[in-house]
């Protein structure tokens, strides 16, 4: 049995722990052989809370010549499990054939399940390009566990077991993940060969016409283009219009920042900014970032914010959110939404 690492969740975050680097668990392939990978949650009483579907991923380690992750729903991955907790390993790569495993996931303190016998009792698991996760849907109901010995102080270590029937052939050359996202960045914020200025507000930012023109077909017009003074931007934050192209370059979710003074009200600074944010997305046709802010918008959905969401989601044109919105709304009683419609 060998050690594949330990991912720590506090506060429903992954916390980061350099030292443990996945490739110092990357061992040898050899079949039969016998890994364990260890899930620390906590402050769970904070982590429950989160929505049916909301996920939580573990750090990524090798272990049998493959790389490999934890998936954790502390409220079911699926409607049907809501109320459950949802545990997955999952196969954090391309395989060209499938990876036999035999997997088994219990509580630290469940040594009865942690032997080999047991774990090769299931049946193992075909881990490939189209079936990359395996795992418990119902590994164990909330309420279930608030009852158990496995909670202690709030705290809770998921024991996953995992043999691999079929190795991978031995990897001498190992190939890092692709850094393109943070030398874009890295241009992004040097400004090296920058050669087109734009004013919102009182601020100016300064970025690449090839790069914009490439991601959003409403900057494709000035990549010919000869401009030398800077482009006014009107009715837009400069904070939420810096966001947006921080986004064209690296493809991440942009950081929450304050934009105007809207926000009175604790969790209001994150809707506000969620709303600028996906204003300035539909305005320049960036769908990925758009649908991204209305599943973080879908997350705030509550009596003092629905109108206002709702508003938002008809105003851009966002079908889901505006259907979650409905759907919220569906389950309130007719005194509370008498009450909503007296106040917006």
């Amino acid at each position: 049995m060998s050690f594949a690492g330990v991912s720590v969740v506090a506060d429903r975050r992954l916390l980061n722990r350099p030292s443990m680097a996945s490739v110092i668990y990357s061992g040898k392939a050899s079949s039969g052989s016998w890994w364990y990978h260890l899930l620390v949650v906590q402050g769970y009483s904070c982590t429950k809370d989160l929505p049916n579907g909301g996920r939580i991923k573990g750090r990524s380690f090798r272990a049998g010549g493959y790389r490999w992750v934890l998936e954790f729903y502390p409220n079911g991955d699926v409607r049907d499990t809501a109320g459950f907790m949802s545990v997955y390993l999952v196969l954090d790569q391309h395989v060209a054939r499938s990876v036999k495993v035999h997997c088994q996931f219990s509580f630290i303190d469940e040594l009865d399940k942690q032997v080999n016998r047991c774990i090769r009792a299931s049946r193992a698991r075909d881990f490939c390009a189209n079936n990359r996760a395996w795992g418990r849907s119902q590994f164990i109901k909330q309420e279930d566990l608030e009852k158990s010995v496995h909670l202690k102080d709030d705290c809770f270590t998921i024991w996953c077991d995992f043999i691999i029937a079929e190795a991978a052939a031995t990897t001498f050359i190992e190939v890092p993940p692709s850094n393109v996202c943070e030398h874009l960045n890295h241009l992004f914020a040097t400004k090296v060969g920058a050669d087109v200025t734009f004013k919102v507000g009182h601020e100016t930012f300064s970025a690449h016409r090839n790069i914009l023109a490439a991601r959003s077909a409403v900057f494709g017009p000035m990549k010919e283009g000869t401009t030398t003074g800077a482009i006014q931007i009107q009715d837009m934050e400069p904070n939420a219009f810096n966001a947006l192209l921080g986004f064209i370059y690296t493809d991440l979710m942009p950081k929450v920042m304050k934009v105007g003074g809207e926000a009175e009200e604790v969790g209001a600074d994150e809707v506000t900014w969620l709303r600028h944010l996906l204003a300035a997305a539909d305005r320049f046709d960036l769908q990925r970032l758009k649908l991204m802010c209305e599943g973080r918008l879908s997350e705030h959905i509550n009596l003092s914010s629905v109108t206002v969401i709702l508003g938002l989601a008809a105003q851009h044109h966002c079908r889901g959110l505006k259907e979650a919105c409905l759907e919220f709304l569906k389950v309130q009683s007719a005194a509370i939404l008498g009450g909503l419609q007296l106040t917006s």
